[in-house]
């Protein structure tokens, strides 16, 4: 897939007219139509006036293939994030209520929350096979200071999840770190479901969650991985930059695919 394209089939091609004479020749070519300007990010030339104009150093910033690729993951797991979270902080409110309630925790959790019971069936989650949340209900009977400590660590946690998945929606670095601390204390308490017994939905979430702490750790170099900080690439061009990435793109695509073959 062409993450170039993709992105500016649905946000639309961004074309900028340089000041400097001798970079917008290189950035313009006549048609019969009229003049046509290459769009910055995926090498296309538009039959339109430019998108804007102005000095070099004042080009927009442009994401490329690789960026869009993973900004899409990276949002991907923030959604995923996200949803985690605002689950556990449920449950954390359901333990919270049971302390005064003779009911069990799937029955409040039904009963109470009847929107969660359809998504549980959605994706596959039987709460009263769930070894959490049976060991959440176990737990009920212990002192009023331990329920107390198991409903603030559950609510943390997913307030925890929220404001990962929330920083990895707007690409924020530091939630970068936060989601492979995070994620990894929480692979766990996904083993110990897998211990209690073994659905495709559990092994598929264990494998995804690993799998999504080697691929950040590994392509977004954090914890001085991969060349670390230093040979990070995941930043936008922009500025005479982008123009000249714009420029030498047909090079690179003509070498790639020379390498290809």
């Amino acid at each position: 897939m062409d993450w170039s394209l993709r992105s500016c089939a649905r946000n639309g091609h961004i074309t900028y007219r340089p000041d400097e004479t001798e970079l917008a020749q290189q950035l313009v070519v006549e048609t019969a139509v009229g003049q046509a300007w290459k769009c910055l990010r995926c090498g296309a030339f538009i039959p339109e006036n430019p998108f804007a104009f102005g000095p070099a150093d004042n080009a927009p910033e442009v994401p490329h293939a690789g960026q869009i690729r993973d900004r899409f993951i990276i949002r991907f797991l923030g959604l995923e994030r996200g949803i985690r979270g605002l689950i556990v902080f449920i449950v954390g409110l359901a333990v919270w209520r049971l302390q005064i309630s003779q009911e069990t925790l799937v029955d409040h959790l039904n009963s109470a929350l009847p929107l969660l019971k359809p998504f549980a069936d959605q994706i596959g989650w039987n709460m009263n096979d769930s070894g959490i949340i049976n060991f959440l209900s176990s737990l009920l009977s212990t002192s009023p200071h331990t329920l107390y400590l198991i409903t603030i660590a559950l609510l943390a946690y997913g307030l925890l999840q929220i404001v990962e998945g929330t920083g990895l929606w707007y690409q924020k670095r530091w939630a970068e770190y936060l989601a492979v601390v995070a994620t990894s204390a929480f692979i766990p308490l996904e083993i110990f479901e897998l211990t209690h017994k073994i659905t495709f939905l559990r092994a598929g979430a264990l494998v995804v969650n690993i799998a999504a702490v080697i691929w950040l750790l590994w392509t977004k170099h954090l914890f001085g991985l991969n060349g670390g900080a230093a040979a990070a690439h995941d930043e936008s061009v922009k500025g005479r930059a982008a123009i000249n990435y714009a420029i030498n793109m047909h090079s690179r695509l003509e070498m790639a695919t020379t390498e290809s073959h």
